[in-house]
Formats: structure tokens, sequence, C-alpha cells
């Protein structure tokens, strides 16, 4: 073997080394000190929102949009939820308005509800609307559970009005 060849190997595995002690330090920092948890508005886009149901309201019977199923766009479902509320844990207090996307928890910085709990994954579970209105939770997979009135969730499951879905020490619950 060439003396060139035996130190570019060299300078490789060196390379290599110090990238596994990079991610490894970054890793037991994130460990120590958890990540970052960042508060959101509760209304994301809420502006738009009143405008909408405004001009819906203000068009003539034969013009509103119908949605699948005959009900009306300006009409939700009565006994709706209308807001997920975090009623125990860091984030107390924490309201999102459901506005019919999918919401994420975790403590991933990309979360709709960022967890700041040593007991949530980072893609820990979703919450989403299904085809009749209905609110599905599901748990992606996380190592502590996701946990609908005491009980484990293996399958994506419809949620109950006020029902506490618990992730580690947070609670969070439907609500109109």
């Amino acid at each position: 073997m060439s003396e060139l060849t035996l130190t570019v190997m060299r300078l490789g595995f060196l390379a290599v080394l110090w990238l596994f002690v990079i991610v490894a330090v970054q890793v037991i920092r994130s460990d120590l000190f958890g990540t970052r948890v960042t508060q959101r508005g509760s209304r994301r886009g809420g502006e738009a929102r009143p405008q909408r149901a405004q001009q819906a309201q203000s068009a003539p019977p034969q013009q509103r949009q119908q949605q699948p199923g005959g009900r009306r766009a300006d009409r939700g479902r009565r006994g709706a939820p209308t807001k997920l509320v975090v009623s125990e844990g860091s984030l107390t207090g924490t309201t999102v308005a459901l506005q019919g996307q999918t919401i994420s928890l975790g403590r991933a910085h990309d979360s709709t509800i960022v967890l700041d709990d040593d007991y949530a994954s980072s893609r820990h579970a979703r919450i989403y609307p299904d085809r009749d209105g209905q609110w599905i939770v599901e748990d992606l997979g996380s190592t502590n559970g996701t946990y609908l009135d005491r009980t484990r969730l293996t399958t994506p499951t419809p949620i109950p009005l006020g029902a506490p879905i618990r992730i580690g020490k947070t609670v969070i619950e439907l609500r109109k």
C-alpha cells in the first residue's frame, strides 16, 4: 500500500471518529437539558376564519357551499369539539383551535403541541379528523404509550368529548 493511500485512510478514520464524538455530545446535551418548548398562539391564522364565516352567512342559501354528507359549510356539527385544551402538565391552559388539520404531539420542534416531558417521544401521537367529522387519536409507536381515559392505545381510536388523553404527565382534552 502506498504512503498516500495510508494517510488518506487515517484522515478518513479520524473524520468519522470526530463525527461520532460530536453526535454523541449532542445526544447527551439534549438528554441533560431537554428540548426547548416554544409557546404557540392558540389561533394560527385566526383572523381569516371569522371573515370566511361572515361571507358564508351573508351568501344566499342557494350559493352556500355544501360539504360531503349534506352539511352546510357554515354550520358545524352540534356537540362537535372546537378546541383542544391542555388540562395538566407544563403547558396547562394551552388551547389549539380545531380547524380540520392534523395536530401532532411530541418533543419535536415542528410538532403542533411541543411537549417538554421526559415521558414523551419526539413524534408521540397525532390527532386528526376522520371523514365523519369525528376526531381520532393515534399513538405513533411511542415508548411510553398514549392513554385515552386510562386505556393504552394500540389502534387509532375516536375521542369522546372531554375524555382525557394522557401523554406522560400531560393531559389533553377535546372541548366545545
